[in-house]
């Protein structure tokens, strides 16, 4: 924690991870699949990470992307990947489970988290699809979520601002760290709107990826074939951290909090 507050960087590679910590970042969350919004990494990404850098390292429990509704198979995986990621020197969890109401799965919280001890655990932003965010920001501090992530249950911490300010005034500020949806039109967190949003929120943490597009360096390129979905991003452009963008927000949450 740096000046009261604490900046967390979301990264899929180890190149995002170094440019993070060079930045500025307190904290980094490791993922895969940041088109899905976050699955769980490998096993090879978090132990070179954890080589290369010295800030925390928070890994993503995600078995796949969609909902939160998880099966018993499911859950055997998330369990598993629990254990290797602490066998391979992660600092901090992140997960996320609920019902088929949109509450929060207590049991199968209750029994992640204890897989996950002593590591601190983060619930991620499955908190923006629960059925009533007040309610459910109880449960996870009664259950022992350390923090929870969300965008005030709207597209982007701009626009949930307001649920924000009502989710932090029931609990210390940091329990929250705001963030944004990583692929909205107009972008998540920025150098543009961070201040408005943490003035706003009351919220000691903010969470975002910080990332610019650089071209590949392939010389041939096959302009007929794609490995990904329509939607996905172009095989020859690849989004890393930017170190200067993590520097810039990082200089003006420090001007506020």
């Amino acid at each position: 924690m740096d000046d009261g507050f604490l900046m967390e960087v979301c990264v899929d590679s180890v190149e995002s991870a170094v440019n993070a910590e060079r930045g500025g970042a307190g904290r980094i969350e490791l993922c895969a699949g940041l088109v899905e919004g976050g699955t769980t990494p490998s096993m090879g990404l978090l132990q070179v990470v954890k080589q290369c850098v010295r800030v925390p390292v928070f890994v993503m429990i995600r078995p796949r992307g969609g909902d939160f509704l998880y099966s018993d198979r499911e859950v055997e995986v998330m369990k598993a990947d629990i254990r290797l990621a602490k066998l391979h020197g992660a600092d901090g969890l992140v997960f996320g489970a609920l019902t088929e109401d949109g509450r929060i799965d207590t049991e199968l919280c209750t029994a992640l988290l204890a897989v996950c001890r002593p590591l601190p655990v983060t619930f991620h932003r499955a908190f923006d699809m629960v059925h009533d965010p007040l309610v459910a920001l109880e449960t996870l501090i009664s259950l022992g979520f350390e923090r929870v992530l969300t965008s005030g249950c709207d597209s982007s911490a701009l626009e949930g601002l307001s649920l924000i300010k009502r989710l932090a005034e029931q609990v210390m500020p940091s329990v929250l760290c705001v963030t944004s949806r990583f692929f909205p039109p107009g972008g998540g967190i920025t150098e543009r709107n961070l201040q408005r949003i943490l003035e706003g929120s009351t919220a000691s943490e903010f969470h975002c990826s910080a990332r610019s597009a650089r071209d590949s360096g392939m010389k041939f390129r096959n302009p007929n074939v794609a490995m990904g979905a329509s939607f996905s991003a172009p095989e020859y452009s690849i989004k890393v951290a930017d170190v200067a963008k993590v520097r810039t927000l990082n200089a003006i949450a420090k001007n506020i909090l």
